[in-house]
């Protein structure tokens, strides 16, 4: 059963949605104080977490980024004010999801089981292998990549995309193709999504878009990767 993680200062959002998510075979554990959290977050090992922007003492966001540094867990944020801008920076800093207060519970568990399955650990035949490029290598068995040597700590999308790339180079990929290979992001802001999972990746891959090493941005119609292949060592 899968088991899910709420931080939100409402205690009584907790019990009612912990009642609700059994329901449909998910088990809920809340933490009513950020720092109370991140110890559960350790000690349960939760395989998605709900994340409200308005907390004591940290807000939401700078919960998440806390999160990113150790864990590439799914994070859903739970934003009151509605305003895109909340939206916008919880993808940039890593959230794969958000979900506008007030919201109705069959809603959340829709979006939780969605963020679920598209960050599920896909099965790789036997003979997955390997991809290289020029300073980059990707263990598609182990899920690992590295970068000029050093092991890179990708989110489960930022892998997905990787891979997505470096298993077509040359080919360009449009925004909805993207989409779909992945299985969805949120479509309310499907274009501006993908730009930020794309820069997010590029960050991590050191690359910049004047001169790219792996991911070129082809204007007004998406992105290609352009790694420059290299022999297996």
């Amino acid at each position: 059963m899968p088991r899910i993680l709420l931080i939100d200062d409402d205690e009584k959002l907790g019990d009612l949605l912990g009642a609700y998510f059994k329901r449909f075979d998910l088990d809920l554990v809340a933490a009513s104080h950020p720092a109370l959290g991140l110890q559960k977050l350790e000690k349960e090992q939760p395989d998605l977490v709900i994340l409200d922007v308005m907390l004591p003492d940290q807000d939401g966001f700078q919960v998440c980024r806390e999160i990113r540094r150790t864990s590439s867990v799914p994070i859903i944020m739970l934003t009151a004010r509605g305003d895109v801008t909340d939206r916008v920076v919880g993808l940039e800093l890593g959230a794969d999801d958000y979900m506008p207060k007030p919201f109705e519970p069959r809603e959340l568990v829709a979006r939780v089981q969605n963020v679920l399955r598209r960050t599920a650990p896909r099965e790789q035949p036997p003979a997955a292998g390997a991809l290289h490029y020029k300073d980059l290598d990707i263990n598609l068995e182990r899920r690992t990549v590295e970068l000029d040597g050093a092991t890179l700590d990708l989110t489960t999308m930022e892998y997905q995309l990787l891979v997505l790339f470096a298993q077509n180079p040359g080919r360009t990929f449009t925004r909805d193709e993207i989409l779909n290979e992945l299985r969805g992001i949120d479509a309310q802001l499907f274009s501006r999504s993908v730009d930020i999972l794309v820069s997010r990746l590029r960050q991590k891959l050191k690359d910049t878009t004047r001169q790219p090493r792996f991911i070129k941005t082809v204007w007004g119609t998406g992105y290609t990767f352009v790694g420059e292949e290299v022999a297996a060592p």
